[in-house]
């Protein structure tokens, strides 16, 4: 049974005041949800302070001529006009990104499921091999590793050396202006790890029994790797190479280390990350920097965009299988 308040002021009739349900349930529910807030207010603030506030203050500098010691001049889309129109350096860095990542993300994943098929099947020492194979990725792609790696194909080393006793002369790869870019890939594809843990994980979820009524059928191998393991583990295929492609056009210490920071030989290792640094800090031209930035963005947006809009055509669901 609700209470009703009544106001009395002489010489006015008085109204009752019905409480509002409304608002007593929305005042419920912050009661019920601010400790959540309280615990989520470092992330939101870290968020805005070092993501959303760093993002609108380089929006702003795209469109202006910034050399990090004068105030920022707003110049509209010079920045974007210079970029695609008179700088046939930012092309050759475009061009040179998308070879490496069309090079490197199908090897990469290649090579990450054919391990993991392997490891799958295998029974003693599985997790000795697979602790092996993963461990490049825990070094990661840093400087140290990065100059390892130069030092074991430039001029008179490693590589060099073993090509050289097989008859295949080829010289450091570092130095030569056909070959340094695949340096990088095959230090990338090496990092392998982390996509075939996942790969392993996505494989022992597939049922067993598929492929005995596949071999029962007659299926062979390759059929049976066709028609059950490519469309069970599509999802996980889809996943692997949002996140590879997404790293990949970010790459920039491996090309930073190899080429010694000035994109070389002939600017055939200047990815579009260390373009933007040596515009950015080398020559000073932030504006034209952050431009570069946001344009990449987009692409990988829109990258990213297009292979969502075209797994529906490739990529199965079990839980899609009766729809």
């Amino acid at each position: 049974m609700s209470t009703v308040s009544t106001t009395r002021v002489p010489g006015l009739t008085t109204r009752p005041t019905r409480p509002n349900p409304r608002k007593s349930k929305r005042r419920q529910v912050r009661e019920r949800h601010w400790p959540a807030y309280v615990f989520l207010s470092p992330w939101m603030i870290g968020a805005v302070v070092l993501t959303l506030v760093p993002m609108a203050v380089s929006l702003y500098l795209s469109f202006t001529d910034y050399n990090l010691f004068d105030p920022p001049r707003w110049v509209g889309l010079r920045n974007y006009e210079e970029m695609l129109t008179e700088d046939p350096r930012y092309w050759r860095s475009v061009g040179t990104t998308m070879l490496y990542v069309v090079v490197a993300v199908p090897l990469k994943l290649g090579l990450a499921l054919g391990v993991a098929m392997l490891l799958r099947n295998l029974g003693r020492g599985r997790g000795f091999y697979r602790s092996a194979f993963y461990a490049p990725s825990l070094l990661g792609a840093g400087m140290s590793i990065a100059l390892v790696w130069k030092a074991l194909f430039n001029d008179g080393g490693t590589v060099a050396g073993v090509l050289d006793s097989v008859g295949i002369h080829t010289g450091g790869w570092v130095g030569n202006p056909h070959l340094a870019v695949y340096v990088i890939v095959l230090l990338t594809v090496w990092q392998f790890g982390a996509p075939m843990v996942i790969f392993l994980a996505g494989l022992q979820q597939i049922s067993p029994d598929l492929y005995e009524a596949a071999a029962l059928d007659g299926a062979g191998r390759w059929r049976q790797f066709v028609s059950i393991t490519v469309p069970m583990l599509s999802p996980v295929v889809f996943f692997n190479l949002v996140l590879e492609v997404i790293n990949s056009f970010q790459v920039f210490t491996p090309a930073f280390a190899i080429s010694g920071g000035d994109g070389g030989p002939a600017d055939s290792t200047m990815f579009y990350t260390l373009y933007l640094y040596e515009r950015g800090f080398t020559a000073s031209h932030m504006g034209y920097a952050a431009a570069m930035a946001w344009l990449l963005l987009i692409a990988i947006g829109a990258i990213t965009l297009l292979l969502f809009r075209t797994s529906r055509s490739w990529v199965f669901y079990a839980d899609e299988e009766g729809r």
